[in-house]
């Protein structure tokens, strides 16, 4: 017979997953009805809450797992900013942080909540379908999402706006004269790991390049090598001889690979084609030339994160994170050198 999770618990009294954990631990004032019929159902299911449940109020370790992709395929550079800056939030409020590789999976999840050594989870680059969230709303602990998932549940969800990132991009090309956008996509590793961010960033340039009447370019996958990139620029250099024609890259480690195959095709990035990359502010302004960029606000999305997170764990420090609530941090675009200046003014 399967043993009663939180969730049987949160389904039978009818109400949310995080309304049985707020019954156990103490942490927000819940009205007395509701706290009878959860304290009803526990007992009607024979629930007994384990150490992941948090059961006792004040049995706090003060240490937040952050789940975060520590992979071959991960770009190290762009994933240090998030990490930073949630590890400074966390001491900030007299947390430590433990680092749980995303590779580790749901059992990796479950293991470090069931053994008492975290009260609260990060879950960084989630998939559309994320087999983990469904574990994570069941551990009975805070968890805050860095990423949207297709359906979030009572996950709280915080991310960069990817969609409209990547209309900004559309429109900065627009702006400086192009008349076609190529779109240099994800690898292949990247696109069937179903990376919720993947499928928004390319919807979102896909709309507005439809709303603008300009013609999309995608080419998918493209591999972070010479090659790849290569033939990618072969495909879509080859449309009207690549007059007007812009370069979007969202894939940050391509980034430099496509300046370098640009210059040796004698193609000056700025000059003789535009490009806008999707990158940290920190990448584009130490590239070289510096990029124009869709930032991916790193640190903005992380401290909003923590913000959320400590909400959950003490109320007292704000409003209530709602149930599967799901906040888009604005992205914005910097012009730097790898766009020509605006033939008309920007929108």
């Amino acid at each position: 017979m399967a043993v009663p999770t939180s969730r049987d618990v949160a389904k039978l009294a009818g109400v949310s997953q995080s309304t049985v954990s707020y019954v156990l631990t103490g942490k927000r004032p819940i009205s007395e009805e509701t706290r009878r019929r959860v304290e009803d159902a526990m007992t009607q299911l024979t629930f007994h809450p384990n150490a992941g449940a948090r059961a006792l109020a004040g049995q706090r370790t003060r240490v937040v797992g952050l789940m975060a992709p520590f992979g071959a395929s991960t770009h190290q550079q762009g994933i240090l900013p998030f990490v930073e800056t949630i590890a400074s939030g966390l001491r900030e409020h007299d947390h430590d942080l433990l680092l749980v590789t995303a590779d580790e999976g749901a059992e990796g999840m479950a293991r470090v909540v069931g053994r008492r050594i975290v009260d609260a989870l990060v879950v960084m680059e989630v998939g559309a379908r994320d087999e983990r969230l469904a574990v994570a709303a069941g551990l009975g602990v805070p968890v805050i999402v860095i990423g949207v998932p297709e359906e979030p549940g009572d996950l709280p969800c915080i991310d960069l706006d990817f969609a409209h990132g990547a209309a900004l991009a559309v429109d900065e090309l627009v702006d400086v004269g192009c008349t076609a956008v190529a779109l240099l996509g994800y690898s292949a590793v990247t696109t069937q790991r179903d990376l919720n961010y993947v499928s928004r960033f390319i919807g979102g340039a896909e709309r507005r390049a439809a709303e603008l009447g300009v013609t999309l370019h995608p080419v998918s996958p493209v591999e972070v090598d010479r090659a790849s990139i290569d033939a990618a620029l072969d495909a879509v250099l080859g449309v009207a001889g690549g007059e007007g024609l812009g370069l979007l890259v969202p894939n940050t480690e391509a980034l430099p690979v496509v300046l370098r195959a640009l210059r040796a095709r004698g193609l000056e990035p700025g000059a003789d084609v535009s490009l806008v990359g999707v990158c940290t502010d920190a990448e584009a302004a130490a590239s070289e030339p510096a990029l124009t960029n869709v930032s991916l606000e790193p640190r903005d999305v992380s401290r909003r994160a923590v913000e959320a997170l400590f909400r959950l764990l003490d109320p007292e420090l704000g409003a209530p994170v709602p149930d599967g609530a799901v906040e888009l941090v604005p992205p914005r675009v910097t012009r730097r050198d790898t766009t020509r200046p605006a033939r008309r003014p920007a929108a």
